[in-house]
């Protein structure tokens, strides 16, 4: 457990223009494109009525439900579900870092625009902690690691990253600035044009193979295109494992990837682990039910050496499980953040605004760890009221 933090950073949120203004009156909570008025005129919100679209567009976020998936995108009004529970804006980048289980203490650098993709692009730690705790690595590596999300979370069960590879050199300033790692062992390359063997077979055997290669070649929200250059650097992940075959492998990918040419891209890259000698399986996996306050979704595929059949975390929230506790809330991750005005905030440390925060935000500020976390939630106030509202 990290020391506890007694402020935030990063808390500041978009500006917007005058329609974008305009139109967040009319936005209830829960609310999306389909409550502005008719009389409010705009292209693009036409469009959408004529053709209908996607319920998260201008969407607000619900207070007491977890958010939608954070994109790179949450610096835009309408292109998915970021408007405050509560107040006339747009989430901040450290609330929207908060409803991807980063803690507190994990300061993004670089410029605004790079900021926002290291935050929506990344793992949620929480997710990566569910591998770590049941795989339990020593030892890993982490390639197209961005700001570090997937790292985190295997650092949260113990784990240690022994080397770090990440193309964008903002996401390499954040990865090296918030983790355990010597600087010279977050490699900022490309690896269409590295070599790899020079780099890698000095970690032949290591516990732990992880990454998300580039998935702008995979994902629904993008053309998917059989000749995105891109996807090649899926078969780079491959070339890693086959020198340094490490016990485990866990490569992390959008949704997309299940029907992308239909199938038949997963199909063989499984089947390429396979050919290495890997016991293979995928399966999409759900952050919220692993204490992220977001409905995330992407598609895992984890492979071993051992002999064994494949199993995956178990989830440890659920909203149709009535064994396990309701996922994490919106205001359960949000509501001790102070409030900003539209363009406001600041990159330094901002107090919090309340001393009563929720068993989640203690746990963001690293007075809890996650085993006291999940105690102190589920026979909380908090928990019991966020039951009663989620009707």
């Amino acid at each position: 457990m990290s020391e506890q933090v007694i402020g935030v950073q990063n808390h500041i949120t978009s500006p917007l223009g005058d329609f974008e203004r305009s139109i967040l009156e009319h936005i209830p909570p829960g609310g999306n494109w389909k409550n502005i008025p008719l009389e409010i005129k705009d292209k693009r919100i036409d469009s959408i009525r004529a053709t209908g679209g996607r319920t998260t567009y201008y969407g607000r976020l619900h207070p007491h439900r977890p958010s939608y998936t954070i994109s790179t995108f949450f610096s835009r009004t309408g292109n998915g579900c970021f408007i405050h529970p509560h107040q006339d804006r747009l989430i901040s980048q450290r609330e929207a870092a908060r409803l991807q289980s980063f803690p507190d203490d994990f300061v993004f650098e670089g410029p605004k625009t790079s900021i926002y993709k290291q935050i929506g692009n990344a793992v949620p730690p929480l997710l990566g902690r569910a591998f770590g705790e049941l795989l339990k690595p020593t030892e890993f590596i982490d390639l197209f690691a961005g700001a570090g999300g997937l790292s985190l979370g295997l650092e949260m069960t113990g784990a240690k990253c022994e080397l770090a590879v990440e193309f964008q050199k903002h996401m390499c300033t954040t990865f090296r600035a918030n983790h355990d790692v010597k600087e010279s062992d977050v490699l900022c390359l490309d690896l269409n044009t590295s070599d790899l063997e020079k780099i890698f077979s000095p970690y032949t055997g290591i516990d732990l193979v992880c990454g998300g290669p580039p998935c702008q070649g995979f994902s629904l929200a993008g053309k998917c295109l059989d000749d995105d250059p891109r996807n090649h650097l899926v078969r780079q992940f491959i070339k890693v494992i086959e020198i340094v075959r490490p016990k485990y492998l866990l490569m992390e990918n959008v949704k997309g990837l299940l029907w992308f040419s239909k199938g038949q891209v997963l199909a063989e890259i499984k089947e390429a682990f396979t050919k290495l000698g890997y016991n293979v399986e995928h399966q999409v996996m759900k952050a919220v039910e692993f204490g992220v306050p977001q409905k995330r979704e992407r598609v895992f595929v984890l492979g071993t050496l051992e002999e064994k059949p494949i199993v995956f975390p178990k989830p440890l929230f659920s909203d149709s499980d009535s064994s396990l506790p309701q996922p994490i809330t919106v205001d359960e991750a949000l509501s001790d953040l102070p409030a900003l005005e539209i363009g406001g905030g600041t990159y330094e440390s901002t107090p919090y605004n309340s001393n009563q925060p929720s068993a989640y935000q203690k746990f963001m500020r690293g007075a809890i760890n996650f085993e006291q976390f999940l105690k102190e939630r589920n026979n909380t106030p908090w928990y019991l009221d966020s039951i009663q509202n989620r009707a």
